[in-house]
């Protein structure tokens, strides 16, 4: 009697074992199609400022990155450096894994008309941020559904051959929208869709000696 208890104990034990064994494997199997299912690469916007700390999600854009996508690509699109005739086609063409497709026919209708009237040729171009009206919460909206609203004061600065033509203060306000397409062309996931209302407007409430 003692051996067939020792006999039966150890048939119990290895069937416990099977069982272990099979629920392991079905589980290693569920793992397993996770993991083939699971994204190779995703993208975290990690805002500028972290004394507070922040709470980020995955593919989920804070409002800074927001701001400093839309300030980057406005003001590599409007770098004229030598004639901009030649220099916007060339950034329209670079930069338009960051436009809409309605965006991108408008620039295009844009160039078609400022080279009509002149407004290109042997022209230099460059933006750049007003000091002192960089990024705050309030120069972000946030719209809902993947878009934004996002307001840029920037100087702008034209001439022709080294003579100033244009020199103006502007308020931009940019929309931006997501835009998962090809990460490999635009990592951000961010694209510009145009202008909202009122559209670009000048700024007449800016005092010069901020800059000074």
């Amino acid at each position: 009697m003692r051996y067939r208890h020792a006999i039966d104990n150890s048939r119990f034990h290895i069937q416990s074992l099977w069982c272990v064994i099979v629920i392991q494997a079905v589980m290693n199997l569920v793992l397993g199609i996770g993991l083939l299912r699971a994204p190779n690469d995703f993208t975290i916007h990690i805002p500028p400022d972290l004394r507070s700390g922040a709470a980020v999600g995955v593919s989920d854009p804070h409002p800074a990155n927001v701001y400093a996508f839309a300030f980057y690509i406005f003001q590599q699109l409007y770098r004229w450096p030598n004639d901009g005739a030649e220099d916007f086609a060339a950034a329209i063409y670079k930069l338009s894994p960051y436009f809409t497709a309605n965006f991108r026919a408008k620039l295009l209708s844009e160039m078609e008309l400022k080279g009509k009237r002149g407004e290109l040729a042997m022209r230099e171009r460059g933006i750049q941020q007003i000091q002192g009206r960089g990024y705050e919460e309030a120069r972000v909206d946030i719209l809902g559904g993947g878009s934004w609203t996002v307001w840029l004061d920037l100087l702008l600065q034209e001439s022709v051959q080294g003579m100033a033509v244009k020199e103006k203060l502007i308020r931009y306000p940019l929309r931006v929208v997501r835009y998962e397409v090809d990460f490999d062309a635009n990592p951000w996931g961010l694209a510009l869709d145009g202008f909202d209302e009122p559209g670009p407007q000048p700024i007449t409430d800016f005092d010069s000696s901020v800059q000074e």
